[in-house]
């Protein structure tokens, strides 16, 4: 990192830490959602916010893209959808999922987000021909670039794929410094026909005007990644894994802000318990004293390998055990993950954990008792307001929900053509636009298609 890049990175840290805008609010609504919930002996529901509650009335369908719904008196505006042609003459692929949303200028917005194509090793090409990591896979990132104005709205400037030849980059995060980390979720290799392996974490510059060179971050692990989330006040970075049996993971870099210099990977254990099992039987508000245990192999030079070669390693040496541990958050000193398919009705849970020197404390501050109060929750972002926004990942229609900070969810986008799932929200700089993606289908095959929308309208109204 130069002189400039660490100076930055620590004028970013402050903000995240004193009070400017990237910020994140207390996320107490998720302790208070428990309380909103009906009585024992009656099928739990969800308690909509009304209109002076936080929330932002029924929704309507959307007069100029009518595959969503969202509330009167908002804006939508389809950025693009799949099978269109990009400004460097790519086509857009499908499988629209993680993304983050970088200032860079005044009235200027860049997307930097991930394509989850899980196409099998060359039926397809990659998203360009420009820096593929491998020339059998067809997934990667790509990057939008839009003018904002004052109000939220949003004009397209340009897109261009950004992280090319990579395999189904499901989720990731921003980092302080500027970049977006893509996450493969899959350890595939040349076993199933692929020229390189999979399962690593890719940096992309916001700043990238084009296909980065794809350097695997190997020291970060080779295993199902999901999301990541970094303690802007000492650089670590914490690494989800979406399986039905999953770790949680930290990364601590030799040279903050420079994951490419390695550093070393641990899985989180709860003191005195070893092998925990959060997935069920969980009381809201327990609080878990945590340890830290070492991953001595990251990283695998296997052709096949075993989806489980990180965790069983940490497992081994007492770690604890998630169920599909997807959306990763950083907001009041702490980080906040979803257990998408957790608890005892399988439809989600979302876990606190606080860093300390002394390894830190795991709560899990909320867990959805029905399809009908929450469909196992998977992205998670804080508004500029402080409300919450989570994107639904289950069967049937899904919703983008909010959440305010006194505890009851409410409805803010429908999908109305298809079960796709919503991925990737997150907050224009500027606060006034909400970005999110309608996945769309996994493969080239299918006709389903993803799309961005951008959202904006009258937030002070409500709780975002």
């Amino acid at each position: 990192m130069t002189h400039v890049d660490r100076r930055n990175f620590l004028r970013n840290a402050a903000k995240y830490t004193a009070g400017g805008v990237l910020l994140a609010p207390s996320l107490g609504g998720l302790v208070a959602c428990n309380d909103t919930l009906t009585p024992s002996g009656v099928a739990p529901r969800l308690r909509q916010a009304g209109l002076d509650e936080g929330g932002y009335g029924q929704l309507r369908v959307c007069k100029d893209f009518p595959e969503i719904s969202i509330p009167a008196g908002f804006h939508a505006l389809r950025v693009d959808r799949t099978g269109e042609v990009m400004s460097d003459g790519n086509v857009l692929k499908n499988a629209f999922d993680g993304m983050g949303a970088f200032g860079v200028g005044a009235d200027r917005v860049r997307l930097v987000r991930n394509h989850e194509m899980r196409d099998a090793a060359g039926l397809y090409s990659p998203i360009s021909p420009v820096n593929a990591y491998d020339a059998k896979a067809n997934a990667g990132n790509t990057t939008v670039e839009l003018t904002v104005r004052p109000d939220g709205a949003v004009e397209r400037v340009r897109s261009f794929a950004s992280l090319s030849g990579t395999f189904t980059n499901c989720a990731g995060g921003v980092t302080p410094w500027g970049s977006w980390l893509s996450c493969e979720e899959t350890v595939a290799g040349p076993a199933q026909g692929f020229d390189r392996n999979h399962g690593y974490i890719f940096e992309v510059p916001a700043s990238a005007d084009g296909p980065v060179s794809p350097v695997p971050l190997r020291a970060m692990g080779r295993f199902v990644h999901e999301a990541i989330a970094v303690d802007p006040l000492t650089g670590i970075v914490y690494e989800t894994e979406d399986r039905g049996t999953s770790g949680f993971y930290r990364f601590i870099p030799n040279v903050p802000g420079q994951l490419a210099q390695g550093g070393k990977l641990e899985m989180l254990a709860v003191v005195g318990r070893p092998n925990y099992d959060t997935r069920t039987n969980q009381a809201i508000g327990q609080k878990f004293a945590c340890s830290w245990v070492g991953i001595d192999e990251p990283d695998s030079d296997a052709p096949d390998l075993d989806s489980l070669f990180v965790f069983n390693q940490g497992y081994a040496r007492g770690g604890a055990v998630f169920a599909r541990l997807e959306g990763a958050w950083y907001g009041d000193g702490s980080i906040y993950i979803a257990a998408t398919s957790g608890g005892n009705a399988g439809m989600g849970q979302i876990f606190r954990y606080i860093p300390s020197p002394s390894g830190g404390e795991l709560v899990l501050i909320f867990e959805s008792p029905s399809k009908e109060v929450l469909n196992m929750p998977d992205n998670v972002n804080v508004s500029p307001r402080g409300g919450i926004v989570l994107c639904e990942d289950g069967d049937g229609t899904n919703y983008v929900r909010g959440l305010t900070r006194g505890g009851q969810l409410f409805d803010l986008v429908r999908n109305n053509v298809n079960e796709s799932e919503w991925a990737g929200a997150c907050w224009a700089p500027q606060g006034r636009t909400l970005f999110v993606n309608l996945q769309g289908a996994t493969s080239e095959a299918s006709t389903q298609w993803g799309a961005t929308y951008a959202i904006w309208g009258p937030w002070e109204s409500g709780a975002l």
